[in-house]
């Protein structure tokens, strides 16, 4: 297996969460390649109604701009892979949530969908407080399927705690 262990993940969010509830904070999550892992790994967390307001897996086009907010031309123009992209689902997320602070993350997990400009394992990540702006990096993850989802999901969550920190 490439990327971080479940175990490693689970310690990730454990001390996250304790950093969340620390600060008073509530999270939404906003996901893509992912498909809700991100707030997976959060809510196996034992007390985590006390930081998580909720997640929002988002993979189509139509459903990130009806859960999200995200603007078509933003789509048109740039794809969902892209920092304009992420930026705003970050937004939409601490817009249609009671949530404090918010990751979105979007990619190319693979197998397929890759391009020259956008290959398989390019992911943004984009981290957001309410009231702040928003935080976007791009990473390029190797490894199979679930090694980038995995890297994905361990980059979010790091993020998030620098945010915090």
């Amino acid at each position: 297996m490439n990327g971080p262990t479940d175990q490693e993940l689970e310690a990730l969010a454990e001390a996250l969460g304790q950093q969340l509830l620390a600060a008073r904070q509530m999270l939404v999550t906003a996901e893509s390649c992912t498909g809700g892992w991100i707030a997976k790994c959060m809510t196996d967390v034992p007390g985590s109604s006390g930081w998580f307001d909720c997640g929002m897996a988002a993979y189509s086009y139509e459903a990130k701009q009806a859960l999200l907010g995200v603007r078509p031309e933003t789509l048109e123009q740039f794809g969902a892979v892209s920092r304009e992209t992420v930026v705003e689902m970050v937004s939409g997320a601490l817009v249609h949530s009671g949530a404090t602070i918010a990751v979105a993350v979007t990619g190319i997990a693979g197998p397929g969908g890759g391009s020259d400009d956008k290959p398989v394992g390019t992911v943004w990540i984009g981290w957001k407080r309410r009231g702040g702006y928003a935080r976007a990096e791009v990473f390029h993850f190797a490894g199979d399927r679930d090694a980038v989802r995995r890297q994905t999901v361990t980059k979010a969550l790091q993020g998030l705690a620098a945010q915090l920190g």
